[in-house]
């Protein structure tokens, strides 16, 4: 900042002295519409440049983030997390729950933090079919929340 506010302030003085140097009312008396419409141009001109790197820059983070995102999910997809191995104790709760190996599936994945959009995606199905899915595991659960659901399914063995 004070490095632009010294760099504007000795601009400033060098167009101050080259208006003395200059003769400066002989200039503005024969030249006044072209010196206006440059002095215009040249406003306008630092304008739409001032507004091109504002609006730009949050271009930018966005198109970072999305990158980060999609480099995040090829990895996800490339190399799984590692799963234990569902053991016979928690099928038998599973199927004692009446807990489908789908609704088990998007549990693990609502454990892992991600949203019913992002399962959708991951599991290539709609958005409302894991609304439907979230639901039916969450009765079984007796559960309100996704927390709750996790916690319980923890609780259970279901979920490591």
């Amino acid at each position: 900042m004070r490095k632009q506010v010294l760099i504007f302030g000795l601009v400033g003085g060098v167009l101050v002295t080259l208006l003395q140097w200059t003769e400066f009312r002989f200039v503005v008396l024969e030249h006044s519409i072209a010196i206006y419409g440059v002095l215009i141009a040249i406003l306008f001109a630092g304008a739409g440049i001032w507004l091109g790197t504002r609006l730009l820059a949050p271009r930018e983070r966005i198109r970072e983030r999305v990158v980060h995102r999609v480099v995040d999910r090829i990895v996800e997809v490339a190399v799984p997390a590692p799963t234990t191995p569902n053991l016979t104790a928690d099928d038998t709760v599973r199927k004692r729950l009446g807990i489908t190996p789908r609704e088990l599936e998007i549990l693990e994945l609502v454990a892992r933090g991600l949203s019913n959009r992002e399962i959708g995606e991951t599991l290539f199905v709609s958005e409302n079919t894991v609304k439907t899915h979230c639901s039916r595991a969450f009765d079984k659960l007796g559960a309100r929340r996704r927390t709750e659901a996790v916690q319980r399914s923890k609780e259970l063995g279901l979920l490591p």
